[in-house]
């Protein structure tokens, strides 16, 4: 759906100036409601600094953006998200992080004491998932950085052990998440899809390979078992390589009589002939695994998306919250990283964030006290039609990620010492998925159209 530009842009203006706010200045509330507090659940696209803490603190980095107030080279680059802006056009306190800390690498600069932080009401957590623990950057992925990974479930009981157990009914609550859903649920596939592909490409390598070198011998039938034994034999060797695989496989042959693959182009042509195979093979299992599998990622965000919606219902609404904004899932698939997806990956994500986002339509749509915000149709239309928004560049990533300039390879350790050359204040994306503060007052924007169209401001 295309939204009508001139029209929001018109409706963005009348909702700045109800607020008294220019989007990145504070000002007084319009009347109609006076909101006591913000409220943030969330994760990385909603975090006021639960990282920066440590190292990353250091590296001039902490939010997932371009990181600090470089309005003096252009009013833009304001190092605010979209939760900052909404508290600024409210008239209320900079947002700050609930929590902060760090569980990873000590040697890194990466494990920092957990802190809670009174008064703080922003709970978003960059890696945080709707229900499950385990998000990007957390120490169980492997990841030196120990990201918190909150999830959501979690943060909204936190904030209901700090507020009484209840919502007093005149906070603005923030939510969005997901998409750390939809990147843990991918990379499991991709890792099963993977393993399940290396598992036949070698089975069948072993097979062919075994097979070519018996056919020389003078009795494949007995030669067969034992050149897949002399095989499975250097397999066991933790120091084995697929030289050193082909080598006892070879010799084994010459055991059994194959006196041709004494011959180095002879037996290097046999090689190369299983390790066709195996390609070949471990391609297929992986490919058909991933197709097989895709389905039950779209039924997970589903499911994900369900529990959100009950969050929303029962933990918040049902907690006395009054004004609750829950923005869907962005279109991912026109992020720098979706765009280097291969067709059926892209196919499979856009079908996960359409699962999830009806799922919220059907479960938020019609609650009077909730602002489903279609943040999907906005990022859209901003990548395929940029120019009415301002925007100059809706591909490239505005941070140098490379590791000599950002050793955090990510926006969290973006700021204005590393980005790339060139004016990049109107850019869409930091990084290959977190948008630039640009593209956060167009969400701030986007979301008080919403609230005047509920009559919240």
């Amino acid at each position: 759906m295309r939204q009508n530009n001139i029209a929001l842009a018109l409706l963005t203006a009348a909702v700045l100036a109800a607020c008294g706010g220019n989007g990145s200045t504070g000002g007084e509330q319009s009347l109609k409601n006076k909101f006591a507090s913000q409220v943030t659940f969330g994760d990385s696209l909603s975090d006021v600094g639960t990282y920066k803490v440590g190292t990353v603190a250091a590296l001039g980095g902490g939010e997932f953006a371009i990181n600090g107030n470089l309005t003096s080279v252009n009013p833009a680059l304001t190092g605010k998200n979209w939760t900052e802006l909404m508290a600024a056009q409210l008239g209320l306190p900079a947002p700050c992080a609930a929590v902060t800390g760090l569980d990873g690498q000590a040697a890194q600069g990466f494990a920092v004491p957990v802190v809670a932080h009174a008064g703080c009401f922003n709970y978003a957590q960059g890696g945080s998932r709707v229900t499950n623990a385990v998000g990007p950057g957390n120490k169980l992925t492997g990841s030196a950085l120990g990201a918190l990974t909150m999830p959501v479930a979690v943060q909204v009981q936190n904030h209901l052990n700090v507020a009484g157990g209840k919502f007093n009914g005149t906070e603005l609550v923030l939510i969005m998440a997901g998409a750390n859903d939809v990147f843990m649920q991918l990379a499991g596939l991709k890792a099963g899809a993977t393993a399940a592909g290396n598992a036949a490409g070698n089975a069948k390598f072993g097979s062919t390979l075994v097979g070519l070198l018996a056919a020389g011998a003078p009795n494949p039938q007995t030669a067969a078992p034992a050149i897949g034994a002399a095989l499975q034999t250097e397999l066991a060797n933790p120091a084995h390589t697929d030289q050193s695989v082909v080598t006892a496989a070879v010799t084994a042959a010459v055991m059994q009589g194959n006196n041709s693959v004494k011959d180095p182009a002879v037996a290097g042509a046999i090689a190369q002939q299983a390790k066709d195979a195996g390609t070949a093979e471990g391609t297929k299992v992986g490919n058909d695994y991933f197709a097989a599998h895709g389905p039950d990622l779209v039924a997970a965000m589903t499911t994900a998306a369900t529990d959100l919606n009950t969050l929303v219902k029962t933990k918040i609404i049902g907690n006395g919250a009054n004004y609750v904004v829950v923005n869907n899932l962005p279109d991912i698939g026109t992020t720098p990283l979706g765009r280097s997806f291969d067709a059926g990956t892209l196919a499979l994500v856009n079908s996960m964030v359409k699962a999830f986002n009806d799922t919220l339509a059907s479960g938020l749509g019609a609650e009077a006290k909730v602002a489903l915000v279609d943040t999907f149709a906005a990022s859209h239309d901003q990548a395929t039609n940029p120019g009415p928004y301002g925007l100059t560049n809706v591909t490239t990533p505005a941070c140098d990620l490379t590791p000599a300039k950002n050793p955090l390879g990510n926006s969290l350790g973006c700021n204005g010492s590393n980005l790339i050359a060139g004016d990049v204040s109107h850019y869409a994306f930091a990084d290959d998925v977190h948008p630039t503060p640009f593209v956060q007052l167009l969400l701030a924007r986007y979301v008080s159209k919403y609230m005047v169209q509920k009559g919240w401001i």
